[in-house]
């Protein structure tokens, strides 16, 4: 069983002694979450870390964008339950890159590829650049954070 698996079993049955209602629903829902995907697909496995990690990173995605919509529909205090769920959720996610971290991941990564290209990357090779750029950031930002940053790398 991957090892970030077991710490959720190990934290729900905590909060069920300790009764916190909110931390016991996180936790099942998110455990419920990885179940699902083990058994998604043709045949039943198990998740290795990295891929519970994804899945929580998905759950606490969500409770962002759930929270964003009753916000938006002037519903606060659902707001407020889905931002705590989704902090919860956090707390067994990696620690994400702050803006000036990523920038400086991105200029590396380009480095690297401009030394094995022999020339600087262009916007054809963007792919290769976000590929070898999201391999080094492994879940500490998202997607949509680092595209932006590879795409003024490589124009400017």
């Amino acid at each position: 069983m991957a090892e970030l698996k077991s710490k959720l079993r190990a934290d729900l049955t905590a909060a069920m002694k300790e009764r916190d209602n909110t931390v016991t629903g996180v936790l099942r829902m998110a455990l419920a979450a990885v179940n699902v995907e083990e058994v998604s697909g043709k045949q039943a496995r198990e998740l290795t870390d990295e891929e519970v990690l994804r899945v929580l990173g998905k759950e606490a995605k969500k409770r962002d964008e759930s929270a964003e919509a009753f916000a938006a529909a002037g519903r606060d205090e659902q707001a407020a339950a889905e931002r705590a769920e989704g902090e919860i959720l956090r707390r067994y996610l990696p620690k994400q890159l702050d803006d000036a971290e990523l920038a400086q991941l991105v200029q590396d990564t380009v480095a690297e590829l401009t030394a094995e290209l022999g020339e600087k990357p262009g916007m054809k090779q963007m792919g290769q650049v976000m590929k070898a750029v999201n391999a080094k950031v492994a879940g500490r930002a998202e997607g949509g954070r680092v595209a932006p940053l590879v795409k003024s790398a490589l124009a400017g």
